[in-house]
């Protein structure tokens, strides 16, 4: 018995040595893998120094605050407006002369109602299903979800600024964009300045 029992140990221990050989022999796989990615490092770094100095977290990420004041929450990054977080009482008299900021920046106030930062992550609740061909429309031609036919962005998403840009920067854009962590989190639709 004894016997048996040490020729099962030596056995235990010879597999999972040839194992454990094998395991580490093979070479280190990334931390990240983006199944048939079509976009290349360079791009992916490009459109993330695009996103940065564009300044796209200034609204489109939740904030958290800190001994400096509010800044992007790394842990929701681009998501935009959280949904649990209500838009508030608005004066509605002050909308004639005043643009108003939720002060997490991710809420606009103004003449054309409510408008709330969207939802810039791979999820379904953000640009999950669009395509290049959407996102370039909605950043060169101002329509909601890149749709020729669906309602213009509202204010203050500048798409005007990025109307010229080069397709091979909207694609970098696109593509950090698309490699970042998904957020679930479905932003509020606009509000009309009738229903406030």
């Amino acid at each position: 018995m004894k016997k048996q029992l040490l020729a099962s140990a030596l056995i235990v221990l010879f597999l999972s040595t040839v194992g454990l050989v094998s395991f580490t022999s093979k070479p280190d796989l990334p931390k990240r893998v983006i199944k048939n990615a079509p976009y290349t490092k360079a791009q992916l770094e490009k459109g993330k120094y695009l996103v940065k100095i564009m300044g796209c977290a200034d609204c489109h990420a939740p904030k958290v605050m800190t001994a400096q004041g509010p800044i992007p929450d790394p842990q929701l990054g681009l998501s935009g407006h959280p949904a649990k977080i209500p838009v508030g009482k608005v004066a509605k008299d002050a909308l004639t002369d005043w643009v108003l900021f939720h002060p997490m920046n991710t809420i606009a106030v103004g003449p054309w109602g409510v408008s709330f930062a969207a939802n810039l992550t791979p999820d379904a609740t953000g640009i999950g299903n669009w395509t290049e061909e959407q996102f370039i429309i909605a950043l060169t031609e101002g329509k909601s979800k890149g749709l020729r036919t669906a309602r213009p962005l509202l204010p203050p998403m500048p798409w005007p600024n990025y109307a010229g840009m080069k397709k091979e920067d909207l694609v970098a854009i696109f593509a950090y964009m698309k490699s970042c962590k998904p957020v679930e989190n479905l932003v509020p639709q606009p509000i009309g300045p009738d229903k406030l």
